[in-house]
Order: structure tokens, then sequence, then C-alpha cells
């Protein structure tokens, strides 16, 4: 029979004594970030369980930050150039407010998905509507309307790609 003073202590004994089992949050956030970028907010609402002092939490992410295993500024860039050829700058807009990132961030994604909204916009209706042409039936207006609306331009530039769609010299 085995000794009960060099018994191993349950995982409930563990976590009653305040040590957690399985990897620190350090390998976690890093194991995490090893598979994709994730904002300073992710990383907070995905480690949160696992940690019991917010502090060490934050520490942890100021330390991957100025490694530069963690940056906002990288998952943005990342972001836009993934989602710009599909959606609106609204809809990428939204997206990024619901990650986290600042507002200073996000002014400059505005200004820069701005110059390119319609020819985007121009793009996305092509492959969508580029075979059946210009809508000419008020129910068609409106679907091709709620499709550009639904992937985050806006009713101007919708108005414009609708009007002008099949032909680009008399665009801008």
């Amino acid at each position: 029979m085995q000794d009960e003073a060099f018994a191993p202590l349950p995982a409930s004994a563990k976590q009653a004594k305040g040590q957690r089992s399985g990897p620190s949050l350090k390998a976690r956030a890093v194991a995490f970030l090893a598979r994709r970028e994730y904002t300073r907010v992710e990383l907070i609402k995905k480690l949160a369980p696992h940690c019991d002092d917010q502090n060490e939490l934050e520490r942890i992410l100021d330390d991957l930050q100025a490694s530069g295993w963690q940056s906002d500024k990288r998952y943005v860039q990342g972001l836009v150039n993934r989602k710009s050829q599909i959606h609106g700058g609204m809809r990428i807009v939204q997206t990024l407010k619901a990650q986290g990132i600042t507002e200073e961030q996000i002014a400059e994604v505005k200004n820069e998905l701005k110059n390119t909204e319609l020819s985007r916009a121009l793009i996305v209706w092509r492959k969508r509507f580029g075979s059946t042409g210009m809508p000419s039936e008020p129910k068609d207006y409106a679907k091709q309307s709620r499709f550009l609306a639904a992937r985050g331009f806006s009713a101007d530039i919708i108005r414009q790609v609708l009007k002008y769609g099949g032909d680009a010299n008399d665009l801008e």
C-alpha cells in the first residue's frame, strides 16, 4: 500500500491551495497567439477564466505586447486585408469596435477604406450580380441594395453602384 504522505493531491485540493492545473497563463496566451492574431481584449476574455489575479494577466499581456507576440495594430491590418475585399467600411469598423480596437486606430482604418469603398463595392456587386446586369425592376434594385447593405456598404455607395455599376467610366 502506498504511503499516504506521498500520495498525489487530488485536483480539488490543488485548486483549494490556489494552484491552477494546466499550462501557465503565458503559455496559454502564446498558444492562442500561435494560431492567429488576437486583440488584447480578446485575450483578456479568453484568459480570465484561468486567472485569479487581474494584475498578473495585465502584466503578462504587457510582456507579450512588448516582445511583439501581441499587437492590436497587426490584428487590424490582418482583418482589413482579409475583409476589405468582401465587406464595406461600416461592417469592418463594426467588427473592430466589437474587438476592442481604439477609436484612433478605427479612424485611420476608416480613412483608408473610404478611398477604395466604391471600387470594392463594384467588385462585390459584379461578382454577385454582374451576369444579370443592372436592376430594371424595383424588386431587383431592392434585392441588390440589401445585398450590398448587408456587406457594410453605405447608402451613397450603393446608389452609385446600382446607377452606374455596368459602366465604371461614369463613376466618381
